[in-house]
């Protein structure tokens, strides 16, 4: 077998691993708070800056339009979202968090980065080695966009 094959020398299953693990301990905080791992990403573009264009959340989240519309219709129905076509340009969809979708943010600040601390508790790595593993992602994120 090709060494450049074997599963063991494969950055892309670090990854994909690494981060099927990391939503699957988000899940269980953010289930309490009634929502899933898309919704919070959503949530957490919204917290940052509320009323903002469809175009504008899937940039943001690095989607497409076609993947981030379905999340936000389901948003909607929860009655964390409120949609609206845009003043200047009536093709644009304006998102913006409700009041519920507002006061959810506490909620998770109360509990998610505590909750997700925990869990990575028993992980050795210290804060500069987080950062460094931040920069090191946005490095092949920005790479790959391109």
């Amino acid at each position: 077998m090709h060494a450049e094959l074997q599963l063991d020398n494969q950055i892309c299953f670090r990854l994909y691993t690494a981060a099927r693990l990391v939503m699957q301990a988000y899940t269980p905080i953010l289930t309490a708070l009634g929502i899933t791992y898309p919704q919070y990403l959503v949530l957490m573009v919204l917290w940052e800056e509320d009323n903002r264009t469809v175009n504008d959340i899937a940039r943001r989240l690095l989607l497409e339009t076609n993947t981030v519309t379905p999340l936000l219709q389901r948003m909607e129905k929860l009655g964390l979202v409120a949609r609206r076509k845009g003043e200047q340009d009536k093709r644009q969809q304006i998102v913006s968090l409700t009041a519920k979708g507002r006061a959810l943010e506490d909620e998770a600040f109360a509990c998610v980065p505590s909750g997700m601390g925990e869990r990575m508790s028993a992980c050795p790595l210290q804060t500069k080695d987080y950062q460094r593993l931040a920069e090191a992602l946005d490095t092949i994120v920005d790479t790959l966009r391109k």
